[in-house]
């Protein structure tokens, strides 16, 4: 039991502190709300690319995504999305309210929380495995997210530029020119690979910072009835759920965790940027975020020790 501990702590610390560390940083008067979404917009154009073309570039040659482990977890996520469509609006009443609720349910975190974890507990293999499916996964929240504020606040969904926003995004260029170079056995010079793997291992701190300067503790209590409801689906009933599907399916450990992970990973930080400018309320979108993030902490952490106890965790 206690290894079990150990295995789940140190999964989950390193993002406590990071988060930590940066509300701390805002609350002393360090950075600025400005300045946060600033590093925000460079750590996603600038950084994350380096991070999904090192996954991928830097993977054994033996590697390999299966093809079903990619279908089953797409399939999932488009058929939660579509049962929150019929669902939820015939329990709340309101359309600003529902499509950021759908959002919060469906849509998680996982660019920052699925690479870093898989790696502290599969290693190279975990973050491999998790860059691949971010790679397929972000578009589709991308994708489902204009079409979901679109069709509550009547808008209409323009196919074109809708597909330019997913080709041009620097998370999924990143992961293609990785896979490429992989594929083709391209290997750059030491000179080269230093910069890009520090560039790499500077992404997660510095994102988790940013989302922990950002987080806002307000106006919660007007909203708990659509909040915890929505968080303890999102964080618990979920992973349990993909926990069965993954063994009903017969996933290896390392595809359980990262399925796991896809599913129960907070709110994606993004989805308050969509609420705010595409009709939705922007109020409650943060306060998903915020209090996902820190519910979070704790209910993957349970999981992962359980996870280990029953052997999914070596």
């Amino acid at each position: 039991m206690f290894s079990s501990f150990l295995i789940a702590i140190n999964a989950v610390l390193p993002f406590m502190v990071y988060l930590g560390f940066g509300y701390l940083a805002r609350r002393i008067g360090l950075v600025d709300e400005p300045f946060l979404n600033k590093l925000n917009t460079v750590v996603f154009k600038c950084f994350f690319p380096f991070l999904m073309f090192w996954n991928l570039y830097n993977v054994d040659t033996d590697f390999h995504v299966r093809g079903r482990f990619i279908a089953i977890c797409v399939g999932s996520l488009v058929l939660l999305w579509v049962l929150l469509g019929l669902t939820v609006p015939r329990l709340v009443r309101e359309k600003d309210k529902q499509s950021v609720i759908i959002q919060a349910i469906y849509r998680s975190n996982f660019v920052l929380f699925g690479i870093p974890m898989a790696e502290s507990v599969f290693g190279p293999t975990g973050a491999a495995t998790a860059t691949v499916l971010v790679a397929i996964v972000v578009p589709l929240y991308n994708a489902s997210a204009v079409i979901l504020f679109e069709l509550y606040r009547g808008g209409d969904i323009k196919p074109l530029k809708l597909l330019k926003n997913i080709v041009t995004n620097p998370l999924i260029l990143g992961a293609l020119i990785g896979l490429a170079f992989l594929l083709l056995g391209i290997h750059l010079p030491g000179s080269l690979e230093k910069p890009i793997s520090e560039f790499s291992g500077l992404t997660t701190p510095m994102a988790l910072f940013v989302l922990g300067g950002t987080l806002h503790f307000s106006a919660i209590r007007a909203n708990r009835r659509y909040l915890w409801p929505a968080i303890a689906i999102k964080l618990v009933a979920l992973p349990l759920a993909v926990t069965f599907l993954a063994g009903f399916f017969g996933f290896s450990n390392v595809e359980r965790f990262v399925f796991l992970i896809m599913s129960g990973a907070p709110v994606a930080v993004s989805s308050y940027t969509m609420a705010a400018n595409m009709g939705g309320d922007g109020e409650l979108a943060g306060q998903f975020v915020f209090l996902s993030t820190l519910v979070s902490l704790g209910t993957l952490f349970a999981f992962i020790f359980v996870y280990h106890m029953v052997g999914f965790v070596a």
